[in-house]
């Protein structure tokens, strides 16, 4: 098995959607939940490689020329908001009418189009910049996410300059939260408990 990872491009974009998918049901495969199982990656992933203050690395399988892998985020989470709320967000939820799907999954994807949740000032206080991770299944384990994180900490820190970044969990996913806490993760303090953040200060330890 030869992984390496890599910048993120638009061509991913298929890829980036399967992964999300894949991954969307607290880790697991969220297959059963949709019909229209591209609305994770239209929300959670796709976004990365399309509209501006965007930044993402891919995790590729070169044996199988395979994207298994992804962190993505923006820079500027109120800038991406702001964009996302006028050019991506009306489009497909004049696609994805409520009425339309009948799945759970697809429903609650549904909704969320027409009211898609924003940041909460203290986010944006501790960092602008904000971060995704997915990877399939069979390529966890591996040390694989820190190193997409540690490459995503050198390109914000090094070439971007922001101090930090954040990310939001799910609160059933306990397994990613333990992992986010090893690489020095912590509630950001005055947020919801599903908001962590990593100072870069703090973030030798996960050179590699």
């Amino acid at each position: 098995m030869v992984l390496k990872i890599r910048k993120a491009a638009k061509g991913d974009t298929a890829a980036l959607s399967r992964i999300c998918l894949l991954t969307a049901n607290v880790g697991t495969s969220a297959e059963e939940l949709h019909d229209f199982g591209e609305l994770p990656g239209l929300v959670y992933a796709v976004p990365y490689v399309t509209l501006p203050t965007t930044w993402g690395f891919v995790l590729e399988d070169e044996a199988h020329n395979e994207v298994v892998g992804y962190i993505l985020g923006s820079t500027d989470t109120c800038a991406y908001e702001r964009y996302a709320a006028e050019h991506w967000w009306p489009s497909l939820a004049a696609k994805y009418p409520p009425e339309l799907p009948t799945k759970a999954g697809d429903v609650q994807y549904a909704k969320l189009l027409r009211n898609m949740h924003t940041t909460p000032d203290v986010n944006i206080s501790f960092s602008p910049a904000h971060l995704h991770i997915n990877i399939l299944p069979d390529y966890q384990k591996q040390g694989w996410g820190r190193r997409l994180i540690a490459t995503a900490i050198e390109f914000l820190k090094d070439e971007e300059g922001v101090p930090g970044v954040w990310l939001g969990l799910n609160p059933k996913n306990e397994g990613a939260r333990k992992f986010y806490e090893r690489l020095g993760f912590k509630v950001i303090d005055g947020s919801d408990a599903n908001y962590m953040g990593l100072r870069f200060a703090h973030s030798e330890k996960l050179c590699v």
